[in-house]
């Protein structure tokens, strides 16, 4: 085998198979891996003649008491809540924030992970967005967390989630238990993992109470159409149709809210004839009229949970496999729109 002078850690790390952080425990001796990790990852360091650069590891060491949080959209209320719930865990531990919108453009998202990334940040929380962590870009270890977003190789990644799957599959029953036989769904066309698991516990809710899975009833919106006016254009058109349906799960609650318009427009009375639920919980079910019922997701709960986690890894804490991944429950919150 040829030396290589100077491999990099990145490089250490694609060479055994394994994370960057993985490497970094195994030549600090800190943290969790297995045996077998540790000497794939010592056997390379002995080949290539890997030594570490103390000075860089002192500056690494360094603590610049910031960290990054890159969200979709800061105009959706419920990432705004969440975003205003983890700003006041990392203020009051003496934390500074970057706070980094990227509206949902993966470009954006990926100059955003380089600029927190020369800001020295200690760490990254990401909220949703792309299903690639660019963290190929990243010059350094930096600690990342994910909210609501599980990576395509997520064996090694950080993650808090709600129970999306649970939701789907709730919101799906809850209209079937109030009667609904034929039920539309309205989400996104993106195969982000949120989407998948929500339309996966919406097609599973339909299955086992014996009820038809509907093509035409499976509305899958592009991003730039998966809100309100979106919404309430594919309701408008399924009516048009002539398309049966006497329910409708909209994986958001502005896409319940412009299904809902629909509805109304259409002189569809609601919940009389079509009943509604969302997903969120955020204030336009509450307002609207009829009142939306929806699927509501504990957003102090995802904060705090994301948080702490990231503290963890930003001071070294060893975390196990089963501290890795966090799934947090869900519920129903019924309002006038599912009611009999």
């Amino acid at each position: 085998m040829e030396k290589k002078k100077n491999i990099s850690i990145k490089e250490i790390a694609k060479l055994a198979d394994v994370s960057v952080a993985t490497v970094s425990r195994v030549i600090n001796n800190n943290g969790r891996f297995s045996e077998e990790t540790r000497q794939r990852v010592e056997q390379i360091i002995k080949d290539y003649g890997y030594t570490t650069n103390m000075a860089a590891k002192s500056l690494r060491m360094a603590k610049s008491k910031s960290v990054g949080l890159i969200i979709p959209n800061i105009d959706n209320e419920w990432f705004s809540q969440l975003t205003l719930e983890i700003e006041k865990h990392f203020f009051e531990n003496n934390y500074s924030v970057f706070i980094c919108n990227t509206s949902q453009d993966e470009a954006k998202e990926v100059a955003y992970f380089k600029s927190l990334d020369s800001k020295m940040v200690d760490g990254i929380i990401c909220i949703s967005g792309i299903e690639e962590i660019p963290t190929n870009i990243l010059t350094r270890d930096i600690p990342i967390v994910c909210i609501d977003r599980k990576p395509k190789d997520h064996s090694n990644a950080y993650y808090v989630e709600s129970n999306h799957y649970s939701g789907g599959y709730l919101a799906t029953e809850e209209l079937i238990k109030q009667g609904c036989q034929k039920i539309a769904i309205v989400s996104r066309n993106k195969t982000l993992s949120v989407n998948k698991q929500r339309l996966e516990g919406y097609r599973q809710a339909l299955k086992d109470y014996g009820l038809e899975e509907i093509k035409d009833l499976q509305i899958l919106l592009d991003v730039n159409q998966a809100n309100y006016e979106g919404s309430r254009v594919a309701i408008n058109q399924l009516i048009k149709n002539k398309v049966k349906f006497d329910g409708i799960f909209a994986t958001n609650d502005w896409r319940a809210y412009g299904s809902l318009i629909a509805l109304l427009e259409n002189n569809i009375e609601v919940p009389k004839q079509v009943k509604v639920i969302g997903f969120d919980d955020i204030f336009i079910s509450q307002s609207s009229h009829p009142s939306i019922s929806t699927i509501k997701q504990d957003i102090p709960t995802l904060a705090k949970t994301a948080s702490q986690l990231l503290f963890d890894l930003m001071n070294d804490v060893a975390i196990n496999d089963e501290q890795k991944r966090y799934i947090i429950p869900v519920e129903v919150i019924r309002r006038d729109s599912t009611k009999k």
